[in-house]
């Protein structure tokens, strides 16, 4: 089975930068849609962006002119570049990957990466 590993998770101060990346190992199809989602303590999963094989992009609006998401054409690798990092954005960070449109998560999913905001 294709394999999605994150990378990039860290500290970071309130109003700094952080960059993750995700990487599919394995054969595999061009994914119609790659996306990140996050989970906080005590709250459930959401999508934080997500952008399709053809470019197309969807944020969630706490994301919306503070984060980006890119990724190539098949699918091997997506980004989250991540700038005004808030106090409420501290999250296990997780790459998704897979045929569903923006208001439902494809089948595969990463094992996720740490994000902290800490002064």
């Amino acid at each position: 089975q294709v394999q999605l590993v994150e990378s990039g998770g860290g500290l970071a101060q309130p109003g700094g930068s952080l960059s993750l990346s995700c990487v599919a190992s394995g054969p595999h199809l061009t994914f119609y849609k790659m996306a990140w989602y996050r989970q906080a303590p005590g709250k459930q999963r959401e999508l934080v962006a997500g952008i399709t094989n053809a470019g197309i992009t969807k944020y969630r609006d706490f994301a919306k002119g503070r984060f980006t998401i890119s990724r190539d054409g098949a699918g091997n690798a997506v980004w989250l570049q991540m700038t005004s990092l808030k106090p409420e954005d501290p999250a296990v960070y997780y790459c998704n990957a897979g045929d569903t449109a923006f208001s439902s998560p494809g089948r595969i999913w990463g094992q996720g990466t740490q994000v902290t905001v800490s002064s």
